[in-house]
């Protein structure tokens, strides 16, 4: 068959140890023979990131903006140790929070469901997306280790000269003090990439924060949520018969486990961080996660929601086989290629990256799997594989369908 045409090309961003193997792996078995693929290429391994002094991040996360849509491999997030692994200059910062901070994007991450594995949540019958806001908070905060008996205030002194100041707690001995914000611009955005999203999937959204206690900081975030519905897509949103849905945290948690899923759940930063990770082990695996940024203006970045997989690499560079789970780097192509097919109006490009899909749960629901899923599939005589031998049985599911 020919292969299927691209007129625009995507951004490439290559990565680190396993997920790099992998993504050569996938694009030669799973794209390269179907797809005349068009890609604008940038290794963010971390060599070349100390390379270019970081410079090569910053020039893909441009590329992004100009192109629209991006696909990311996994990357090392260096600390001291990996300082001395890689003997690099400078202890690069996240590439993930260098684009994210460029395009102004939202994070949102949806587990990937099959027929072998329940959530753990009997209930829940189709995926929960968690959209992150990833920006500020307890992540920039400004901490102060207290050593004795005083008074610890907040103050702002504004550029024009207004000086405001509130008594915070009056110490009567050792303790801690943490100082946290965030921007009216950056909800903004967060409150525009959720309600884009949820139009894009046609999906309910869900917001939760504490605005009964925290009723100048949380209730920023609800205010803004309301004056940008209110103001920009409820009509959008009673059109296309969807919810839009604010709730105190508390009460969306217990909602959320009552619930059969399938919306788009919204999250102030520390609550995604830890509820993504929450929802993504009731449904199964980290490894069955995808992961969207999406931009305020309506630019895509698709990437796994795992890391590098450091301990796969290790016994790879022995020479020894791995059993490492590869679907949420496919997704990632999958979801970017049918971006693009739908930016550009390729239908069928947008067809192959929903086939791509169909083929890999259909490899999944026969049993055939990596190691971790094995473990937690039921009604199913399961043939455990390593990483190549599940990518060609994938090729030859994808071959039967197209």
């Amino acid at each position: 068959m020919a292969k299927i045409q691209m007129t625009t090309p995507l951004v490439e961003m290559d990565g680190d140890e396993m997920t790099r193997v992998l993504w050569k792996m996938i694009k030669d078995e799973l794209i390269l023979p179907f797809v005349d693929l068009k890609s604008e290429y940038y290794d963010l391994g971390l060599p070349h990131r100390d390379e270019t002094n970081d410079q090569v991040t910053i020039d893909a996360a441009n590329a992004n903006k100009k192109y629209g849509v991006s696909v990311k491999c996994a990357t090392i997030t260096p600390n001291a140790q990996r300082m001395d692994e890689y003997n690099l200059h400078e202890m690069w910062k996240s590439p993930n929070g260098t684009i994210r901070a460029i395009l102004d994007g939202t994070v949102f991450r949806a587990p990937i469901m099959i027929d072998p594995i329940k959530p753990v949540v009997k209930n829940w019958e189709k995926p929960i997306t968690i959209a992150r806001h990833a920006y500020g908070d307890v992540y920039k905060s400004t901490e102060i280790r207290v050593p004795g008996p005083g008074v610890a205030t907040l103050n702002f002194k504004g550029d024009d000269g207004q000086e405001i100041s509130q008594e915070i707690f009056n110490f009567e001995g050792p303790g801690v003090l943490q100082g946290q914000y965030n921007k009216d611009d950056s909800i903004r955005s967060f409150a525009r990439s959720c309600f884009n999203y949820a139009l894009d999937q046609k999906q309910d959204l869900w917001f939760g924060a504490k605005d009964t206690i925290s009723k100048k900081y949380d209730h920023r975030f609800k205010d803004i949520f309301q004056e940008v519905y209110d103001s920009e897509y409820k009509e959008k949103f009673e059109a296309a018969h969807l919810t839009y849905f604010y709730s105190l945290i508390d009460d969306i948690v217990a909602r959320v486990i009552r619930s059969k899923g399938g919306f788009i759940w919204a999250c102030k930063n520390y609550d995604g961080d830890v509820m993504s990770d929450m929802v993504s082990t009731a449904f199964g695996s980290l490894a069955m996660m995808t992961s969207v940024l999406v931009s305020p203006e309506g630019n895509y970045e698709y990437e796994a929601a795992h890391g590098t997989v450091t301990r796969h690499y290790y016994r790879y560079l022995k020479g020894e086989a791995t059993s490492t789970n590869p679907m949420a780097t496919i997704f990632a192509w999958s979801g970017a290629l049918r971006k693009r097919g739908e930016k550009d109006n390729l239908p069928d490009l947008m067809r192959f990256g929903d086939k791509l899909e169909e083929a890999c749960l259909n490899t999944l629901n026969s049993g055939i799997m990596t190691k971790d899923l094995s473990t937690l599939a039921t009604g199913v005589e399961v043939k455990q594989v390593n990483s190549e031998e599940f990518l060609k049985a994938i090729r030859q599911e994808l071959e039967k369908i197209l």
